[in-house]
């Protein structure tokens, strides 16, 4: 199968009409062998009957319906479990993502040896304030932080290999980080592409301020887990150290000083209530490290490594 296209949707009964027959226009016009998948998750309007309309007319056209809301990124994490085609394109529900950007896509996957390639909405139609100023700070922090040269971390329209979308994990709302993800998987050629942003033409959108707040933290997060995930104490018992040293060193300093002049009053010294805080600290973080070892050593993933290629073994 030529494509995938997984779309998650929320409370978008009005615009799935129109975006299954544009999608299926471009992929007749381009003869692909296609799929797509709609994640419906836990909307309260009639999407859900729309969708099971569209897919007894075309059958090319599936569906995923959850009991509740759970989020963009488990919709995707379903939609990615369920693609078989060579290449997955994800897009929105709202048709602010134009399918006729699917063949661009497929194309630089397939020409250029891409993973990804990332959509960027370099002109938006979207409130300034609300949206693109907080977005083009939550993408400069993305880029920094991941060493991913993207514009548009967050742009739904992105394409991607089969084996990219089976090899990871997409759960809480790490929807905005699947390239960083497939970057510490092992997928490092991941490329951007120029694409439409369309002005919505229904409904309202779903995602507020908290989105922007909660994206910080994810990336906080996803830089923590990939880095330290299988090596907790690394992090925790260098922190640890530092802090103990340095405590343990104000320690000694102080004891010197009540020995050499016994009016040296230590407890009423900033000093010492800093050695004491720093000396506990240090023992916390240390304590934090082995309990994160022992989770880490248990957990049934602990030796899961992620292989491209075998030579000579079954």
């Amino acid at each position: 199968m030529d494509i995938s296209i997984i779309i998650p949707l929320f409370n978008e009964e009005e615009s799935l009409p129109e975006l299954s027959d544009w999608i299926a226009r471009v992929a007749a016009e381009n003869n692909y062998t296609y799929e797509v998948i709609m994640v419906d998750d836990g909307s309260s309007d009639g999407s859900w009957e729309v969708v099971r309309h569209i897919s007894a007319r075309n059958p090319n056209f599936k569906g995923i319906k959850f009991q509740r809301n759970y989020g963009k990124s488990a919709a995707l994490n379903e939609g990615f479990k369920a693609a078989s085609g060579d290449i997955i394109i994800t897009m929105d529900a709202d048709m602010q993502d134009s399918p006729d950007e699917i063949p661009g896509l497929r194309k630089m996957m397939l020409e250029e040896g891409y993973d990804i390639v990332s959509g960027w909405k370099k002109k938006r139609y979207d409130n300034t304030l609300t949206k693109n100023i907080p977005s083009k700070i939550f993408n400069a922090a993305a880029r920094w932080s991941s060493g991913i040269h993207l514009h548009d971390f967050n742009c739904g329209l992105k394409a991607y290999r089969k084996k990219v979308v089976k090899c990871i994990e997409v759960y809480g709302e790490m929807h905005r980080y699947i390239p960083v993800i497939a970057k510490w998987s092992g997928f490092r050629k991941i490329g951007e592409k120029v694409v439409e942003h369309r002005a919505r033409k229904y409904g309202t959108t779903k995602f507020g301020w908290e989105r922007f707040v909660n994206g910080f933290l994810d990336l906080a997060t996803i830089s923590f887990v990939s880095r330290f995930g299988k090596r907790p104490m690394h992090f925790f018992g260098l922190w640890g150290t530092v802090c103990f040293l340095i405590g343990f060193v104000m320690s000694i300093y102080l004891v010197v000083s009540k020995i050499v002049s016994a009016d040296f009053a230590i407890t009423n010294k900033p000093s010492f209530y800093m050695a004491l805080t720093l000396t506990v600290i240090g023992m916390q973080l240390f304590l934090a490290g082995f309990v994160a070892e022992l989770v880490a050593r248990n957990a049934p993933e602990r030796n899961v490594y992620l292989i491209e290629e075998k030579q000579g073994l079954v």
